[in-house]
């Protein structure tokens, strides 16, 4: 079997995995901001990762798999005034932030259910981990590579990048960055405005706030990512993943960090999956093409034709290697859900061949078949020992269902195969399918309890648009209890939902 390589954003190449540890693997992927709904555009990682996880468990890595939640302290140096994505969302819902961030931390739980993610091994919080960002914050100041600022903190970028290579993982030029970062109101208390906020001071309207060194304010983005995986899986660890939107400057920001705080390199392989488009157009609130997932089960959204099962999704995203692009149309979507049908067929036909396989013998009845056969599934690990190319398995598999469906056909003879070959055959069809690439079929009655779940969702938006409050009956209220989503009453017996 050959070795497993994985493509290193840092390094630019694909490289001989080596954990850190013989036998064990640390791996940190960046969770959602649970300041709303996750979208598509999410699926796409948290479906990565969790074919990654499955994989290097199947290697017989015992594997630490740690995902946050962010549930504070994200937002981007942007615009006029940085502010907290989840403070400013509850605002806009009338919800106590920590109820925003239990209600879509809830949906997000119950989404990652129907793609059948296996669940994190430790899912931390970044309001659960606020001494250990302040700690880091101070020890940054100390070393001297941060600073206070009228109550806020900010990581010197410029000092790091004169004894560092800042900017390696993402590509950026530290020259660029300085030069041509835009003044911003609000932000003149920086050194430079490529500097990055680690603490920030909270305005007396702010309502997630915690005390500091530096007096009340809330944490930067980046700090959070840093401070737990440190914690979580120490100072050097093996894989980070995440979309690759996210290494600059989040990524970026994390190695810095933790360099300074940990004196070594934070990661050794980063890893970085490719953003889904749709038809060929990136996904942006600009383009009105945000497709959230709830929306892509249900089928409750402008672009969409029907609503597609979790598992058509799954595939649909499993069908290119995890670093290409994907583009997402109603074309592509209802040609994975006739193909993983048609491969769900061709599996169920090989368990009853089971039933055949008395008459198989030691030596195959057509040798060039059986060759055909065993090498098509023998190149199942080394697609994905190169860089997890779950595309070309499923290439393969596509190739051997014709084969497949032939023996149970009786248009081609089982004694055709060898006993080994079709063990093979069997075994790594099941392994790949269920519990690598994480599928499972879509049967008529999953497809209808589905529905009626998102039905209930699409219910409520209908409702509930173009209005800030709505009352809901107790069977919708219910049902969404039963998938963990709990609306609040107000005193009127309204209720508040997202409904963006």
């Amino acid at each position: 079997m050959s070795e497993l390589k994985v493509y290193n954003s840092l390094s630019r190449q694909k490289e001989v995995f080596e954990p850190v540890t013989p036998g064990y693997v640390g791996m940190y992927v960046c969770g959602p901001t649970v300041s709303g709904e996750s979208h598509l555009g999410h699926a796409r990682p948290y479906v990565t990762f969790d074919v990654l996880y499955r994989y290097l468990t199947h290697l017989g890595y015992k594997v630490r798999y740690v995902r946050n939640i962010t549930d504070a302290g994200h937002f981007e140096e942007e615009g006029r005034q940085a502010e907290d994505k989840i403070s400013s969302k509850a605002v806009l819902e009338k919800l106590e932030p920590m109820e925003l961030v239990q209600k879509y931390t809830n949906l997000f739980h119950w989404a990652m259910l129907q793609f059948n993610n296996i669940p994190p091994s430790i899912e931390p919080t970044a309001t659960g981990h606020i001494v250990e960002q302040i700690e880091m914050i101070k020890k940054l100041i100390d070393e001297g590579y941060a600073y206070e600022r009228n109550g806020s903190v900010y990581f010197d970028v410029k000092k790091y990048a004169a004894n560092y290579d800042y900017g390696k993982l993402s590509g950026r030029k530290i020259e660029d960055l300085l030069e041509n970062t835009r003044e911003l109101e609000g932000q003149g208390e920086k050194n430079n405005q490529a500097d990055f906020a680690l603490w920030k001071a909270a305005p007396p309207q702010h309502i997630m706030r915690w005390q500091s060194p530096w007096g009340e304010g809330f944490p930067g983005w980046h700090i959070e990512c840093s401070a737990m995986a440190t914690k979580y899986l120490g100072k050097q660890f093996d894989i980070h993943g995440g979309g690759m939107d996210l290494q600059f400057p989040h990524h970026e920001s994390e190695i810095a960090q933790s360099t300074i705080c940990n004196n070594t390199a934070p990661v050794k392989y980063w890893m970085h999956n490719n953003m889904i488009t749709i038809n060929g157009r990136k996904m942006g609130k600009s383009y009105n093409n945000v497709i959230k997932l709830t929306e892509l089960l249900s089928g409750d959204h402008p672009l969409l034709s029907q609503a597609f099962h979790p598992m058509v999704v799954r595939f649909f995203i499993l069908q290119s290697q995890y670093r290409s692009t994907l583009d997402f149309s109603n074309e592509a979507l209802q040609a994975s859900e006739k193909g993983l049908k048609r491969l769900w067929e061709a599996y169920e036909n090989l368990i009853r061949l089971q039933l055949r396989s008395s008459e198989l013998g030691a030596e195959a009845g057509d040798k060039e078949l059986d060759q055909k056969v065993s090498k098509l599934v023998d190149e199942f690990d080394e697609f994905m020992n190169d860089d997890i190319n779950t595309a070309k398995v499923l290439a393969n598999m596509f190739e051997l269902a014709p084969i497949i469906n032939g023996i149970k056909d009786k248009a081609v003879n089982i004694t055709a195969l060898s006993i080994d070959t079709f063990n093979k055959l069997q075994i790594q069809f099941k392994v790949y399918l269920e519990d690598i690439f994480g599928l499972k079929s879509v049967s008529a009655a999953d497809n209808e309890k589905l529905k009626d779940v998102m039905q209930v969702l699409i219910d409520i938006r209908r409702e509930a648009r173009g209005r800030k409050d709505f009352v809901t009956s107790d069977s919708i209220r219910n049902q969404l209890a039963r998938i963990g989503i709990t609306l609040k009453d107000e005193k009127d017996g309204t209720v508040n939902w997202n409904v963006e």
